[in-house]
């Protein structure tokens, strides 16, 4: 399904928001700025519903499909829209439930001057591993 966003690209919104094609949805609700149109349509859990739940086995998995989803979607922003201003953001906790397995959630935006950022103070983040990925630091990956 990843693979499948990937290839239908990025596409502009009426606001200017930069979404992935494919998870647009018909009929775009009003947000209310830009920043929130751009991580809600963009934002999705990592499918992990095929992998071990064993933490050990699980992580290196979930890390390495996420980390393709990003590099594969942030190079192809690069194309689609010529410049490297959309970034990833992907977060990595353990689900609140009995099992508790690692699950990753990932999102795509652009930081604009004249709009607070995504996550405000990432280094203090303390219930999740949270990272931020631009297409430069995808580039040695692919």
């Amino acid at each position: 399904m990843f693979r499948e966003v990937v290839g239908r690209g990025w596409s502009l919104t009426p606001a200017g928001g930069r979404v992935l094609t494919d998870l647009l949805p018909e009929d775009l609700p009003a947000y209310s700025d830009r920043l929130a149109e751009e991580t809600t349509v963009n934002g999705r859990g990592m499918t992990d519903y095929d992998l071990p739940t064993a933490t050990d086995e699980r992580a290196p998995l979930l890390v390495r499909r996420c980390l393709a989803y990003v590099a594969a979607c942030l190079q192809r922003a690069q194309e689609d829209f010529g410049d490297t201003a959309v970034k990833s953001y992907v977060s990595f906790s353990f689900a609140d439930t009995d099992e508790a397995p690692l699950t990753s959630n990932i999102t795509f935006c652009t930081p604009l001057p004249d709009v607070r950022p995504y996550i405000p103070d990432l280094e203090s983040v303390k219930d999740a591993a949270v990272a931020e990925f631009s297409a430069e630091d995808c580039s040695p990956w692919l």
